[in-house]
């Protein structure tokens, strides 16, 4: 980042326990409505010097601070809609998979039970092992494909990194030319108990995106 840009996204944090399926009772593990919902862009850090101006006296009328709503802008660009339906069939896509995997280990339990009577020692020990090495194979798939490291992770950073910039780029355009000392994401991370209107900058920050404010993206 150039000497002098005052704001910055970080990554999605993933989170293995906040990714649980919340679309169809817990087939598999999804992104958390980085998930959504947000699904899904990544927060402004802001450095602790601009905190310190919404409460510092002298330097708080020296200062112009605006803010905006970062997921509100993602959701009126259409290549986030288009990001979106290529992470979704992604995820549909691995999910079928781990539960085509699921349905065998839970064949193999049900030949387990139907016959373990008739088994030998030896032939329960194999057929419990058999068991165990399917169930470590479905959670090693899920891990692949929904861990904190996994690849729809690491497909939503390379699909969204563009977008981000985007956004960063316009709302820094828009900063510089309105003279706005700090730019605040009101979004999530940060919290403010009021905040005038007008310091909004979501319809020039769409306007600088080429955006007309209060158009719809296609499929809104």
């Amino acid at each position: 980042m150039e000497e002098g840009r005052s704001l910055a996204y970080t990554e999605p944090v993933a989170d293995p326990s906040a990714m649980q399926d919340q679309r169809c009772g817990g087939g598999g593990t999804v992104r958390n409505a980085f998930a959504p919902p947000t699904r899904h862009l990544a927060r402004i850090v802001v450095m602790a010097t601009a905190l310190c101006v919404l409460w510092g006296g002298e330097a708080r009328a020296q200062q112009k601070i605006g803010y905006i709503d970062s997921q509100a802008i993602l959701e009126k660009l259409p290549e986030y809609a288009s990001v979106e339906q290529k992470l979704d069939q992604l995820e549909d896509e691995w999910r079928a998979e781990i539960e085509a995997q699921e349905e065998q280990v839970q064949a193999l339990r049900d030949e387990y039970r139907a016959w373990e009577l008739l088994y030998t020692d030896e032939e329960r020990r194999q057929k419990q092992a058999a068991i165990q090495k399917a169930r470590e194979k479905v959670d090693r798939l899920r891990q692949r494909y929904f861990g904190p490291d996994g690849r729809l992770y690491t497909r939503q950073q390379e699909l969204m990194r563009p977008i981000q910039e985007r956004i960063l780029d316009a709302t820094e355009e828009v900063a510089t030319e309105e003279g706005y000392d700090y730019v605040f994401d009101k979004s999530e991370k940060v919290l403010f108990m009021y905040a005038r209107q007008d310091h909004n900058l979501n319809r020039r920050v769409l306007r600088a995106l080429g955006i007309t404010p209060g158009q719809q993206t296609e499929g809104q």
